[in-house]
């Protein structure tokens, strides 16, 4: 039975109340389909994962392009959908609200905004600055209702600027700020996980696990995580079968095919997907 786009909302609020979940990123609406059949309880986009299937690397999609797959997301399935809404699409907080606004049209139950600039040599954005975008999508929000989720990622560790203190200060900065979640991804030892979860409590933690770890759910659980995404590593191991088949053919071998999906396997899964 369809879910309202409220009734979403409330049940991606309610998992982050307490315990842990698996937070998994599909790119498109067949891996979307496929996440939902496993029983997962919420999907989350993959800007990464999702700018590959259309040939652009990473940051590099339109805002209007990213919207339009948003609501494809919405409509693939009846679960919550966190959108990776990269930087919010605005240097300046009134730009970051209007793309805001219209994430939130899109039926999405939560959204990220990072403090990234996409400048190498600047590559965050002043404290100050990143406070008042976030301050901006937080009054968004707001006026659109308040249940969609807004989550504050400060990306030191993506950009090359793994200064564990200066993230601890932005994560508290946008607690303050308004947002529900709280996310830096890059991150990797018990030590910064428990560190990132007793800076910002009560709020949530997500973590990112982005390629083979030691750590299991149950561990995160432990560390005081609340849900626990991927992004671009799903897309990732496809696309490393993928290549590892490509350059099979073009060296005129067809063992890439060892591990693949049957047909009759994947039309059973989709029979019901039109």
């Amino acid at each position: 039975m369809s879910r309202t786009i409220t009734e979403k909302r409330v049940a991606f609020r309610a998992l982050h109340a307490s315990g842990c979940f698996m937070l998994p990123n599909p790119w498109d609406t067949g891996s979307a389909r496929y996440l939902a059949s496993l029983g997962f309880q919420a999907i989350a986009t993959t800007s990464s994962g999702f700018a590959w299937s259309t040939g652009r690397a990473d940051n590099h999609v339109t805002r209007e392009i990213i919207l339009a797959h948003l609501r494809d997301m919405v409509a693939a399935t009846d679960l919550p959908v966190n959108a990776d809404f990269e930087n919010g699409f605005g240097d300046n907080p009134a730009d970051v609200a209007q793309s805001v606004k219209l994430a939130i049209e899109t039926g999405v139950t939560g959204l990220s905004i990072e403090d990234s600039t996409g400048n190498a040599e600047s590559p965050l954005f002043p404290l100050e600055v990143a406070v008042e975008r976030l301050e901006a999508a937080r009054q968004a929000i707001d006026e659109s209702g308040g249940d969609t989720l807004l989550i504050g990622r400060a990306e030191n560790f993506f950009v090359g600027v793994p200064d564990m203190n200066d993230t601890l200060t932005r994560l508290k900065a946008y607690a303050a700020a308004g947002a529900d979640c709280l996310y830096a991804p890059g991150i990797q030892t018990r030590e910064q996980i428990k560190a990132v979860v007793a800076a910002v409590a009560p709020r949530p933690v997500n973590v990112l696990i982005g390629s083979q770890s030691t750590l299991t759910l149950q561990d995160l659980a432990a560390l005081g995580v609340r849900r626990v995404s991927v992004g671009g590593a799903l897309a990732r191991a496809a696309w490393g079968g993928f290549m590892r088949a490509a350059q099979s053919l073009a060296n005129g071998r067809f063992d890439g095919f060892a591990d693949a999906a049957s047909g009759a396997q994947l039309n059973a899964q989709f029979l019901d997907g039109a």
